[in-house]
């Protein structure tokens, strides 16, 4: 393969354009946010994000490499096809399960990131233990989409993948660095529309390839490989729900969601966001399965791909670069190219940013260095974004199937925060012996399970498992859903069981050692149960909020209601009415 100066010139005139950008959205911002309000400007952008720029950047978040790679892959790969492509309805619905019942509470109420509730009710303890998964999955989920860049630009213009992820990866995280959310959203409008122009100008170029054949009549009948339409097999349609349940409901507990949501001028335009970018994230795939068809409807021996096809290469995770570099024009190609890259570029510093500010705020800031001035967090995410960055370049040269790496991004947030999620915001009484048993049960439920993308051998064998190529046994039974309901019920049970021995005397209170059910409501918990007064924030779902600033833990929340469980002051509750 030749190497393509023009592509290689493209390429940098985009990143240069997209670093501009960010660059002029920090200058722009850089006084936003009063004296010691600064970091809380850099990670929910000063709460005044619009419905425009909000919409875009919550849509962008989706809409990444990994999305959009593994969208195609998944069509095209022969017996899976498009019924396997869950990613694009899973999101969707997940935007809209999250605007529906989660967007307004976490709005209202003020909170910074979105472990902010965790450490409010259960302790800082719990919010470190919280913050690992959450980590884990922002840090897969840039690995996968920086993959997906790599693949794509070493497909194309044929230079080594292991500098174009890494120059990638320095672009994203020098913009993130120097304006935060600001740069972040700012950027997210160019990339999107670049994304879409630039896919939607490829698939007519490629459906009118000589080699290509119908993709109406490939979408049913098998002409080069299986209809592309694809099927689910009886045997595997408990597996088919559990991913489906994992993209829908381990979709929603991720900062990188909240954090637009937080950055929301008001709770109603948090909630309208997340449906526009439900919308969007539709609209977005479309490009995508489209080219997944493509490549299922092509003969590739009549291309100068070679005479083997993608998928006896082994290279169906590389399908849409492929169907840009072969079928399109050259310049095309190019357009191609760069839509990837503000894919991947839109979602890689929406995950930097997001673990940077839970570690700042969540574990820095609330767990160790409570007196910190302002100027000290906001050099810690500086220097996290940075670190969090190199990170996810690292795994994402030891990539191998996008989506499989997406799907293990979800995992973690499924199985072990969302149950803790639901629990702190809707249930009543859930205390830290039940959230660290919950944590426990669903961790262990599922690393017994098994991993095959990891080549790891499952404990427990559950109806209709079966060894794959590598011997290796994949579980049909629903485990993953069946883990994040142990854990969820495991925290109530566990709760309500502490909060009775405890308070009926069948335990003596010295036996509290988490401070978690007596010692609430003793004189040494004060600090931390009294965390606002009712005057220090009023709850008006149309008024911007803006938490005060303070020394201590207890006061870093703007919310009494986790601890009060039921406001009773109608004034309050009046106002959230409405």
């Amino acid at each position: 393969m030749a190497f393509h100066v023009e592509g290689l010139v493209a390429i940098v005139v985009f990143y240069l354009a997209i670093l501009a950008v960010g660059i002029w959205a920090a200058w722009k911002t850089k006084n936003t946010g009063g004296e010691g309000d600064r970091s809380e400007a850099i990670i929910v952008g000063g709460r005044d994000i619009g419905l425009l720029v909000g919409g875009f950047t919550m849509t962008a978040t989706w809409v990444g490499g990994g999305y959009i790679n593994g969208t195609a892959e998944a069509v095209y790969v022969p017996g899976y096809g498009l019924a396997w492509a869950q990613a694009p309805i899973g999101y969707s619905l997940s935007l809209v399960l999250g605007g529906l019942f989660f967007a307004k509470p976490m709005r209202s109420k003020g909170y910074v990131t979105m472990l902010d509730p965790f450490q409010q009710l259960y302790g800082k303890r719990m919010g470190g233990l919280l913050f690992i998964p959450a980590l884990m999955g922002e840090m897969f989920w840039a690995a996968a989409i920086f993959s997906a860049l790599g693949a794509t630009i070493s497909v194309i213009i044929d230079i080594n993948v292991n500098i174009s992820v890494i120059i990638s990866a320095l672009i994203a995280t020098m913009y993130t660095l120097v304006g935060g959310l600001y740069s972040v959203a700012y950027t997210d409008v160019v990339q999107l529309f670049c994304i879409f122009l630039g896919l939607w100008i490829s698939v007519p170029f490629a459906m009118s390839h000589p080699a290509v054949a119908d993709i109406g009549l490939t979408a049913v009948h098998p002409v080069h490989q299986a209809p592309w339409l694809g099927s689910i097999n009886s045997l595997d349609i408990y597996t088919w729900l559990d991913n489906f349940l994992l993209l829908t409901l381990g979709g929603i507990p991720w900062q990188a969601y909240f954090q637009r949501v937080l950055s929301s001028s008001s709770a109603t335009y948090a909630q309208v966001l997340s449906f526009l970018a439900a919308f969007g994230c539709l609209v977005m795939a479309l490009p995508a399965v489209l080219i997944g068809a493509i490549g299922a409807s092509t003969a590739w021996n009549e291309t100068d791909y070679g005479i083997l096809d993608p998928m006896t290469k082994k290279e169906a995770d590389m399908i849409l670069p492929i169907v840009l570099q072969y079928l399109c024009p050259v310049y095309i190609s190019f357009f191609g190219l760069g839509a990837v890259s503000a894919a991947v570029m839109s979602s890689a510093d929406s995950s930097i940013l997001s673990a940077s500010s839970m570690f700042a705020r969540n574990i820095y800031q609330l767990s160790f260095r409570q007196n910190a001035s302002d100027r000290e967090i906001v050099w810690v995410m500086r220097i996290t974004v940075f670190l969090f960055g190199a990170s996810a370049t690292a795994m994402a040269l030891l990539a191998s199937s996008v989506y499989g790496l997406w799907y293990l991004s979800s995992d973690l947030v499924y199985i072990i925060i969302f149950p803790q999620l639901l629990c702190v915001l809707f249930i009543k009484g859930t205390n830290t012996y039940g959230a660290i048993a919950g944590y426990l049960f669903g961790l262990v439920l599922r690393i017994t399970g098994g991993e095959p993308y990891l080549y790891l051998q499952p404990l427990i064998y559950y109806p209709g498992c079966y060894p794959d190529e590598n011997n290796i046994y994949i579980q049909r039974f629903p485990f993953k859903t069946l883990a994040m309901l142990t854990s969820f019920f495991t925290n109530i049970i566990v709760s309500y069981l502490a909060k009775y021995l405890f308070e009926s005397g069948t335990l003596p209170p010295k036996l509290d050692f988490l401070d978690a059910v007596v010692a609430r409501y003793s004189r040494e918990h004060m600090d931390k149960a009294t965390l606002v007064k009712s005057d220090n924030i009023v709850l008006n779902e149309l008024a911007p909020v803006n938490p005060r600033h303070s020394l201590t833990l207890s006061s870093t929340f703007t919310n009494n209601e986790a601890f009060n469980y039921v406001d009773s002051s109608p004034e309050l509750s009046n106002t959230e009415d409405n």
